[in-house]
């Protein structure tokens, strides 16, 4: 049985910048790039200090965590992969993070079982594995929430008519794109 290989992810911002968390090298697991983590949170500046956030598949919690070293009140990580789970405890604990929690599970289930309202929410799925639209079809948010999302270029999710695009760019691989949720 060989040992699960662990890679580094840096916290680009906040009170732990340039801090680095070991996560496990599982397939299917690809952090947000160092780059796109910038644009994304330069993009969410004013919207982190005191958000409540939620990181479905949540992988290596390079989101998270970035939101939660710039200072939002909390942060629920949900992650299937047993391992990457227990790195981001373990990522937690390392950090004296007190303000977090993860779920390890199926993030589909749980965002069937738990409506409660997020502030801020990260829905970068495993890609191939048909899991955005599901996703995005399971959660209920408040008019006001921030809706991140990354997914391949050639998906082209249906997104509710409350989901308002504010923010987009693309690679020749992936797209990420910034939503808010109006009042119909």
């Amino acid at each position: 049985m060989s040992k699960i290989q662990s890679q580094q992810l840096r916290i680009i911002g906040g009170q732990w910048r340039s801090r680095r968390l070991r996560f496990p090298a599982v397939d299917g697991l690809r952090p947000t790039m160092d780059r796109v983590r910038e644009t994304v949170f330069n993009w969410l500046q004013h919207d982190i200090a005191g958000a409540r956030a939620l990181d479905a598949f949540a992988g290596s919690g390079a989101l998270g965590f970035e939101a939660l070293s710039r200072g939002a009140k909390e942060v629920v990580f949900l992650e299937k992969h047993p391992t990457a789970a227990l790195q981001l405890r373990e990522n937690l604990e390392i950090l004296q993070a007190a303000n977090a929690q993860v779920w390890a599970g199926d993030a589909l289930l749980w965002l069937q079982q738990n409506p409660e309202p997020f502030d801020l929410v990260f829905l970068d799925p495993p890609f191939g594995k048909d899991l955005l639209q599901p996703a995005i079809d399971a959660l209920r948010l408040l008019p006001g929430a921030l809706v991140y999302v990354e997914h391949e270029v050639r998906l082209q999710p249906l997104f509710p008519a409350d989901w308002q695009e504010i923010k987009h760019k693309e690679t020749k691989e992936f797209c990420f794109r910034l939503f808010e949720i109006v009042a119909d």
